[in-house]
């Protein structure tokens, strides 16, 4: 029969799969229960090393761990790419499976990166770890609303450090406001430990990787962010050059053209929203004298703090290109050089 294409369209409880010939003739068309032993039996239909498309939807990895397991040419549709393809007066399951296996069958199918599971389980951490940095702030804000209602001043830039927390022992305040800021603080203390707990097991992970020590030489990119890029970015090897790096990570300006009108509008922000903000957290802690601070000051001058901000951004994460790409950011080891 030749070389088939299987589409699935995967969900929570239940998927769709189609399986199509090179010729675009529809064998089969069946709905399963999510049980690996129920797609492994779909699969075997396709005969061996059959062309297998998923959505990178919720919930996807398990999947496609099992087709390659099962010798699957496995692709991964990037979510956007496939919604932003056409139009559908109506919308199925079906037709969502069928459209995938169309795409991926014409060399049309707008890919997204299919990294390896060691990748995906360093993901799963620091994207873990920056989830509960996420819930401690949220508490730490209210701890401060909860001070600010009972009318008490705050002199310190940091109410949770040394000082502050000597303040906190010291308040007296209305019984329902004391409990509430003892239960925030004993919470804030958990989630330290939990913190403190994965980002020792981040940097074991990372303990060998050349370029996660390499980017820590960039000014304001210290450990935390440095794992944040190693993870998200994966291999630096699938992207042609830094423009591209930056353009994905969604820091490129929108461009619209038709005829003669042409539009740039601000940046994309289609891309992973954990490497924007370590980029943006990185341009905030550039020491003084560094160039980059310097670039920064210059753009920010003409044009504004926040399109600077997003200019020093993407020339941060063009050094992150080359530290990852390379094992070292050679225009600052020969700038240091210079001034030893």
């Amino acid at each position: 029969m030749g070389e088939q294409y299987v589409g699935i369209d995967l969900h929570r409880r239940r998927s769709v799969i189609v399986r199509m010939t090179g010729e675009g003739e529809v064998l089969e068309i069946v709905r399963i229960a999510n049980d690996p032993v129920a797609l492994s039996l779909e699969l075997a239909k396709a005969g061996p090393d059959p062309e297998v498309v998923l959505e990178a939807t919720y919930g996807w990895y398990w999947a496609a761990d099992l087709l390659q397991a099962c010798g699957a040419r496995v692709h991964l549709a990037h979510p956007l790419g496939v919604k932003m393809f056409g139009y559908q007066r109506v919308k199925t399951d079906a037709r969502d499976s069928r459209n995938l296996a169309e795409l991926l069958r014409m060399g049309r199918l707008p890919e997204a990166w299919l990294a390896p599971p060691q990748v995906r389980e360093l993901r799963e951490l620091v994207r873990y770890r920056a989830k509960l940095v996420a819930l401690r702030s949220g508490l730490k804000a209210q701890v401060h609303a909860v001070l600010a209602k009972e009318g008490v001043r705050v002199p310190m830039s940091d109410l949770f450090g040394v000082a502050g927390s000597r303040l906190l022992d010291e308040l007296h305040l209305g019984r329902a406001y004391g409990l509430r800021i003892a239960s925030l603080r004993s919470l804030i203390g958990v989630y330290d430990q939990e913190i403190t707990a994965l980002q020792r097991e981040v940097a074991a992970v990372l303990a060998g990787d050349v370029g996660y020590l390499a980017i820590q030489a960039i000014p304001g990119v210290g450990p935390v962010l440095a794992a944040v890029f190693v993870a998200e970015i994966g291999d630096i090897h699938r992207f042609a050059g830094a423009p591209q790096l930056c353009s994905w990570a969604g820091l490129t300006p929108r461009h619209r053209e038709s005829d003669t009108t042409v539009r740039r509008g601000p940046i994309t922000k289609q891309g992973p929203r954990l490497v924007r903000w370590a980029a943006v957290e990185a341009t905030q802690r550039l020491p003084r004298g560094s160039k980059q601070a310097a670039s920064f000051h210059r753009i920010a001058d003409r044009r504004g703090t926040g399109i600077g901000r997003v200019a020093a951004a993407r020339k941060l994460l063009t050094l992150v290109y080359y530290g990852l790409r390379d094992g070292q950011v050679r225009c600052l080891t020969r700038l240091a050089a210079e001034a030893g």
